[in-house]
């Protein structure tokens, strides 16, 4: 699927506080969780739409998807078992433009959605915003073993926005594949 075009200045400024669906059902193996959309994904509807972002890419060298899809294919994450939301709804230029009162109250509706859903494992793509929602300064990328949210297991992995230069694609690809193996299904 192509890339819708290219919007304007106009278009993206917009988009400010513009909110997307999620992408979540039942029997997820993975929620990932983005921190909030950003003004690309505001204008165009769709997750981690803006070029640069490297979740797409990510999903799919770690093993998640079996080809890189689109924004605009997002819904296809579903029959994978797999399903993304954001802490906070609204799209923002930078997730640097939320209030930690915004990412805390955010904490409370994503708990909120994923008591109703169940997914085996949430993974929040960002470690700053998840020590500040979640009161856990001193959390670490991986799994937070003293931290689970009914039966659901949660993972922290960095943000894959393209703004974001700690970690190259291969860090991504890499840290996205543990989650992989962690929640692959046993063989047999």
């Amino acid at each position: 699927m192509s890339s819708p075009a290219r919007p304007t200045r106009e278009q993206l400024l917009a988009s400010v506080d513009r909110t997307i669906p999620d992408v979540i059902g039942p029997g997820l193996r993975v929620l990932f969780c983005g921190i909030n959309p950003g003004l690309w994904s505001g204008w165009s509807g769709h997750h981690f739409a803006r070029p640069g972002n490297r979740f797409w890419p990510a999903l799919h060298a770690s093993g998640f998807t079996p080809r890189r899809l689109d924004p605009g294919e997002e819904q296809e994450v579903l029959g994978l078992g797999l399903g993304i939301t954001n802490v906070v709804a609204r799209a923002t230029a930078a997730a640097a433009d939320l209030t930690d009162d915004e990412l805390r109250a955010g904490r409370h509706e994503l708990e909120r959605k994923v008591l109703a859903h169940a997914p085996r494992t949430l993974a929040v793509l960002g470690i700053t915003a998840y020590r500040t929602a979640f009161g856990r300064p001193r959390a670490a990328l991986g799994e937070q073993p003293d931290h689970v949210i009914g039966t659901t297991r949660v993972w922290v992995l960095p943000n894959p926005s393209g703004l974001n230069a700690h970690h190259t694609p291969a860090d991504l690809a890499r840290l996205f594949a543990t989650l992989r193996e962690a929640v692959q299904p046993p063989h047999g």
